[in-house]
């Protein structure tokens, strides 16, 4: 139970309503009254309409699709907050859009991710809570707190139970080179071998299967990433290893940002079930059998809990 609830409110803005419904009542609180609209030339406006003076606020809003959209609403909300003399906020950011652009690949290329973290910290942001960030280094473009949850533990837990009494069967697996530390954390965990995918990617969301370095053959496997944006690469990896002998294929990630012809993609593929965390909102229209959701509210709302306490974050990742 948090000691204060006078001193604590959650708000949320339009990118996912239910994800901070189900984080405050974990904190057995209600969602704070506030209210996003539209201008009819497309401006948004925000309405706080309880006091905040003083108070612990955390506004939840993951800037996925529309991002552009979900990030000003997130912006104008944290302004509105410094505005009307909030003590403290913490912008909780589920799933942290431009992470990906966090680094010059070519001449001229713009660093989004930390233009993103500037303008979070203008706006008015004390203090960041997020979830596997694309780039764990991304944490060094702010100069306020950062608190990086990990969503590894929850899947870990999953397929612990999917699993339990015939790991031998079960391969994990990294869809490329830049996945295989995440991957290696899971497989240690399960104490089942690794493998991993060498493909080059031609051009941006299209990836090519070179070589599959381990042992699939007559074996589960489960493909572990951190995200899965048009599903390409996944399903890619997929369609391989069962080509190269693998009796089922699993998939998960923590974020399912699923854009253009994923569902599609992913309703063709090897995949039998993707499992994904909630950290970004799937419309009704992408929800299809294969593909399983596991909320990290209860997370969220324990880590909430911390910050409001002044008690360490890493301590839920013992």
């Amino acid at each position: 139970m948090i000691r204060n609830y006078a001193d604590i409110k959650v708000f949320t803005a339009n990118a996912h309503p239910e994800l901070a419904k189900e984080i405050a009542k974990g904190l057995d609180l209600s969602l704070g009254k506030s209210e996003v609209v539209r201008f009819s030339d497309g401006e948004i406006s925000v309405k706080i309409d309880e006091k905040v003076r003083g108070t612990d606020v955390f506004i939840i809003q993951p800037t996925s699709s529309p991002a552009n959209e979900h990030l000003m609403e997130l912006l104008i909300m944290i302004d509105a907050m410094k505005r009307a003399s909030a003590g403290r906020i913490t912008a909780v950011i589920p799933y942290y859009g431009y992470a990906r652009q966090d680094r010059k690949t070519r001449a001229r290329d713009p660093i989004s991710s930390k233009l993103v973290a500037d303008l979070l910290q203008t706006a008015g942001a004390d203090r960041v809570l997020t979830m596997d960030l694309h780039c764990s280094q991304i944490q060094g473009f702010f100069n306020i707190p950062v608190d990086h949850l990990v969503g590894m533990p929850l899947l870990m837990k999953y397929y612990m139970n999917e699993f339990k009494g015939r790991t031998d069967e079960v391969v994990a697996v990294s869809p490329d080179l830049g996945s295989v530390s995440r991957v290696r954390a899971f497989a240690t965990k399960l104490d089942i071998p690794i493998a991993i995918i060498d493909k080059r990617r031609p051009k941006a969301n299209v990836s090519e299967i070179m070589n599959i370095i381990g042992e699939v053959k007559g074996k589960e496997v489960i493909l572990i990433d951190d995200m899965i944006d048009t599903a390409g690469t996944i399903c890619n990896a997929a369609n391989a290893l069962k080509e190269r002998g693998a009796t089922r294929v699993h998939a998960c990630c923590t974020h399912g940002v699923l854009s253009g012809p994923a569902i599609e993609r992913i309703q063709e593929s090897a995949i039998e079930e993707l499992v994904v965390l909630n950290t970004i909102a799937i419309p009704e229209d992408k929800k299809i059998d294969k593909i399983k959701e596991i909320t990290v509210a209860n997370i969220f709302a324990d880590a909430i809990r911390r910050i409001h306490e002044d008690l360490s974050v890493s301590k839920l990742f013992d």
